[in-house]
């Protein structure tokens, strides 16, 4: 309980600071859009593995999440997997909350990650291949600081990964805006947890102006949001169908999403 409390006065305290502030991807946000309720820009976070198998990067978030940290995994430029979490004020608040952890033996040796450190290494988002099998778009992230196309490249990385987002411990429906919400995490912009709450948040885009990044809605209505993807191009989205399935790439026109389709929503 004391370091689920730890972790709860640090991400406040976080927050409030990166909504005064102006560090990190201020330039990436749209005038105005960093005071919206519910989005911030995220602050220090610590990385920890280098994980062969993504079962075990899975593993670590699983615990994590139940000690009440909201972990996330993703696959690195090498192919390795890493476990993300935390949105801390300073390095020196992320490395407390890290000594902490390693008391607990939950981590062993980790990385603090800068706000200002991009996830993506100079370069590699022209260099996305993903397998044919995939179906993923060969697209070029488009050049001069666009984070909406740097996060549909860090989406696409995702692609063939058997997604759960914090194991048994979630509800289900979590893992498709878990999945979006751990994309923009490693962006450098803190959206809202659930489908519904993104929604509510964010420029409304229309579906014949979408950009690469923005985020896509299905469901019955707008007050009955049950699924989000993030656009990647050419009217395709990468998302996290169900519990435990491989992330992957559809295109809105395919029948089930079109007749489900509600609207689009831009963060950067």
């Amino acid at each position: 309980m004391a370091l689920m409390r730890f972790f709860r006065i640090q991400l406040i305290a976080a927050v409030v600071v990166l909504l005064l502030a102006t560090p990190g991807c201020a330039t990436s946000l749209k005038k105005g859009q960093s005071g919206q309720q519910g989005i911030s820009r995220i602050g220090f976070t610590i990385q920890v593995g280098a994980f062969r198998e993504v079962k075990n990067a899975e593993r670590l978030a699983a615990r994590l999440q139940e000690k009440g940290v909201e972990a996330f995994y993703f696959r690195k430029e090498d192919g390795v997997y890493a476990v993300r979490f935390g949105d801390f004020r300073t390095r020196n608040a992320a490395r407390q909350a890290a000594a902490k952890l390693q008391q607990e033996k939950l981590l062993t040796s980790y990385f603090i990650a800068s706000p200002t450190e991009p996830v993506l290494k100079k370069g590699y988002p022209a260099e996305v291949r993903k397998p044919a099998e995939h179906g993923t778009v060969k697209r070029h992230a488009s050049a001069g600081g666009d984070m909406g196309g740097i996060a549909a490249r860090t989406a696409e990385r995702f692609v063939g990964i058997p997604y759960r987002w914090g194991g048994d411990t979630v509800v289900e429906g979590m893992d498709c805006s878990g999945f979006v919400r751990a994309v923009y995490n490693l962006c450098g912009i803190n959206i809202p947890r659930t489908s519904r709450e993104q929604y509510r948040v964010g420029e409304i885009v229309g579906i014949d102006d979408l950009k690469d990044g923005d985020l896509v809605f299905f469901g019955e209505s707008e007050d009955r949001i049950n699924h989000v993807g993030i656009y990647i191009g050419d009217r395709k989205f990468v998302h996290a169908p169900r519990r435990g399935d491989e992330i992957k790439v559809s295109a809105l026109d395919e029948a089930y999403f079109s007749k489900r389709f509600i609207g689009a929503k831009r963060y950067f």
